[in-house]
C-alpha cells in the first residue's frame, strides 16, 4: 500500500528534555501517536508512586514511548548500510518501539499484581483488537499488526529486530535510565549513549558492540545497577506501593463482601471480578484511580478510609530492615500483637521484597531468558561482555534481594497498653533502625 512508505509533507519534531528532539517523518508513526490508545499514555506515569519520593518524577509512559522510538530511529539509521540489516524491517521496528508500552495500566506493576494482569497481554490486545491503533497498522499491509505484536512478544522470527526493543542493551532501557534520572534529579542513570549508538553493529540475530565501546557499556550496566537500588527500589517509594496495593486489595475485598460503597466503583468492577475487557481497561487511567481514592477517604470502612487518606496525603508507613530467614519468629509475634491490638496485620504489617539481576550472561530456557551482550573484537570474534570486563564480571549472575518490614509508626506510637513496648522491641530487634520517610 502507499501508506506503508507515505511520508509527511514536512518532518514533525517533539521537543524532548533527554534526546533534544524526537523526529517523525512517517505518516504511520504520526497517525499512531494521535490515536486515543496512545494518547492515553499521557495519563499513566512512567514511575508510578516514585513522585512521592522524587517529586520531579511526573513524566509519563507517553514521554518514554516517544523516547524509545527516537533511539530505535537513530539505531536503524546507523544500520542502513550494514550488510546484516534488512532495511525492509525499518517501519516494523519503529512501530514496535513506539507501541511497546501501550498496554500499561495505572500505577503499572503494582496494579498488575493486585488484579493478576499482564500489560504485555493488553499491549497485544490493543494492537490486534478493534482499536484505532489496529486500523492504522493494517493500512500498512495486511497482517502488519500481528508482526508488531510478535516483536513486542519476542516471538518475531527476526531476532535482530526483537533485540532492538528487548535485550540487555536495548532502546527501552537506554531511554528509561536517562529519562528517569533526569526527572528524579539523580546522576546515577547517565551514561554515554551517543558512544554506544556509534559502536552498535547488527550481526545475524543480535546487536553487538565494537570492543572499543566496552567502557561505555560498562558505564551503562553500572548506571542500571545504581538506578534500580537508588531509585526504582527506594524504600519510601515501596512504602507508597505497599499502601497502594493494600487499598486495591481492601476495595476488592469489600466489593466481594457486598459492602455498599457511597459511590459504586463502576470503573473497578470488572477488575474486582478479574475479568476486565479491553474497552474497560482503556478507560481506567491514573486520573480515574485518584478520583476514587479521593472519594474513599470518606468511606465508612475504617481501613479503606485510612489507607486512602495516607496515600493521598503522603502519610506513609515506616520500615525496618527484615531478614525472613532469621526473623520469622519476631514477625509472627508482631502479627499476633497487631491482631490483639485491633490493628489488622494484613494491611498494616507488610513484608516487601525487591530483587534484581543487573547482568547475566547465560540462562537458556529459563523464564525471562537474557541473551548476553557480545563484543565484536578486532579479529571479528565475538566475546561475551563479562569475559572482557572485570567490572561487569564482578556483578554477573549475582541476584541481590532486599527485604523491608512496613508498618504504621503513628498507630504504634499512639498505643497505650503494654503491647506497645513489646512491639517496639521487636521492631528494633537486632539494632534495626526505624526509618523516617
Amino acid at each position: 500500500m502507499v501508506y506503508k512508505d507515505e511520508q509527511l509533507d514536512e518532518e514533525k519534531v517533539f521537543k524532548d528534555p533527554v534526546h533534544r528532539y524526537v523526529h517523525v517523518k512517517d505518516r504511520v508513526i504520526w497517525d499512531l501517536i494521535a490515536t486515543p490508545e496512545f494518547q492515553r499514555l499521557r495519563r499513566i506515569k512512567q514511575l508510578g508512586t516514585t513522585n512521592l519520593t522524587f517529586h520531579g518524577a511526573e513524566h509519563s509512559r507517553f514521554n518514554h514511548s516517544l523516547g524509545v522510538y527516537e533511539i530505535v530511529r537513530r539505531i536503524i539509521f546507523n544500520f542502513r548500510n550494514e550488510p546484516h540489516w534488512n532495511t525492509k524491517e525499518r517501519l516494523l521496528c519503529l512501530c514496535a518501539a513506539l507501541l511497546h508500552d501501550l498496554g500499561h495500566g495505572p500505577f503499572s506493576h503494582s496494579f498488575e499484581k493486585v488484579f493478576k494482569l499482564d500489560h504485555e497481554d493488553f499491549t497485544q490486545q490493543i494492537i490486534l483488537g478493534r482499536t484505532h491503533v489496529h486500523t492504522i497498522l493494517e493500512k500498512v499491509e495486511r497482517g502488519f499488526s500481528q508482526k508488531v505484536a510478535d516483536v513486542i512478544a519476542k516471538t518475531y522470527e527476526d531476532k535482530l529486530v526483537v533485540s532492538l526493543i528487548s535485550s540487555q542493551i536495548d532502546a527501552d532501557r537506554m531511554d528509561y535510565l536517562q529519562r528517569d534520572a533526569y526527572f528524579t534529579g539523580v546522576s546515577y542513570g547517565h551514561f554515554d549513549m551517543e558512544r554506544i549508538l556509534r559502536v552498535m553493529r547488527p550481526i545475524d540475530d543480535q546487536v553487538v558492540i565494537k570492543s572499543s565501546g566496552m567502557h561505555a557499556v560498562e558505564d551503562y550496566i553500572m548506571s542500571r545497577y545504581q538506578m534500580y537500588w537508588q531509585v526504582y527500589f527506594h524504600p519510601v517509594t515501596r512504602s507508597a506501593e505497599v499502601i497502594l496495593s493494600k487499598i486495591l486489595h481492601r476495595a476488592k475485598y469489600l466489593f466481594e463482601k457486598k459492602y455498599r460503597f457511597k459511590l459504586e466503583p463502576t470503573h473497578f468492577i470488572s477488575f474486582f471480578n478479574e475479568r476486565p475487557v479491553l474497552d474497560e481497561y482503556l478507560k481506567l487511567d491514573e486520573a480515574i484511580v485518584f478520583y476514587y481514592f479521593q472519594l474513599w477517604q470518606e468511606e465508612d470502612d475504617p481501613i479503606l478510609r485510612d489507607l486512602c487518606e495516607r496515600f493521598m496525603n503522603r502519610r506513609l508507613f515506616k520500615y525496618v530492615e527484615f531478614n525472613p530467614n532469621q526473623q520469622m519468629n519476631q514477625w509472627m509475634e508482631l502479627y499476633r500483637l497487631f491482631q490483639e491490638a485491633g490493628i489488622d496485620p494484613e494491611y498494616y504489617l507488610v513484608v516487601d521484597s525487591s530483587s534484581d539481576l543487573p547482568y547475566d550472561f547465560y540462562r537458556p530456557g529459563e523464564e525471562e531468558e537474557r541473551l548476553p551482550i557480545h563484543l565484536l573484537m578486532p579479529n571479528n570474534e565475538l566475546r561475551e561482555l563479562s569475559r572482557q570486563s572485570d567490572i561487569v564480571e564482578s556483578i554477573s549472575g549475582k541476584k541481590r534481594t532486599d527485604h523491608k518490614l512496613y508498618f504504621p509508626a503513628d498507630i504504634v506510637s499512639s498505643m497505650q497498653d503494654g503491647k506497645k513496648q513489646r512491639i517496639l522491641e521487636l521492631l528494633d530487634n537486632g539494632g534495626a533502625k526505624k526509618h523516617v520517610n
